[in-house]
């Protein structure tokens, strides 16, 4: 009854995990020491930057990453102790070059692309205010791209978001 990337040992014991009903579901518990399992999605952060024009800025995820060759919002994970703006702003200067200022979240989502690390995503407007453009890190290309106009993405959920952009003009 395992899910991907789901524990096997007690990290507390090491003693097998057991499948039990507790607080309402399914879960690995241990049946010596009694630890139960919580396994929580990991949170994303992604910034949306719009030029004067409406359209969005984007990164073709580049080749060891994640769906490599497909487009994306700027985005990655928030770090352990990381504030999640913080974190929003480091990964578009890292994919983007970009330094922005991180404003008002537009969007929050269930992310299912990943069965072994579910997420929950949170998008942040941004506006620009240093840096340079130019791909790096995990993105080997930025492009603009109109909400009604779209490459080929990596994530479902920018679909989403990204249609509520085009139907709202």
């Amino acid at each position: 009854m395992g899910f991907p990337g789901e524990f096997t040992f007690c990290p507390q014991c090491a003693t097998r995990l057991e499948w039990r009903r507790a607080h309402g579901r399914e879960r690995s518990v241990c049946p010596e020491c009694g630890y139960i399992h919580f396994r929580n999605p990991g949170v994303g952060a992604a910034v949306v930057i719009r030029d004067e024009s409406g359209r969005v800025l984007m990164v073709r995820r580049a080749p060891g990453a994640s769906r490599a060759g497909y487009w994306s919002i700027p985005e990655g994970f928030v770090d352990y102790g990381e504030e999640i703006r913080a974190a929003a702003a480091r990964e578009l200067q890292e994919e983007t070059g970009l330094v922005a200022e991180i404003g008002d979240v537009l969007f929050v989502a269930s992310n299912f692309h990943d069965p072994a690390k579910l997420t929950v995503g949170v998008w942040f407007e941004g506006v620009v205010v240093g840096g340079c453009l130019e791909a790096g890190d995990d993105a080997d290309e930025v492009g603009w791209f109109s909400p009604d106009d779209l490459p080929d993405l990596a994530f479902e959920t920018d679909r989403e978001f990204l249609g509520g952009l085009a139907a709202d003009g």
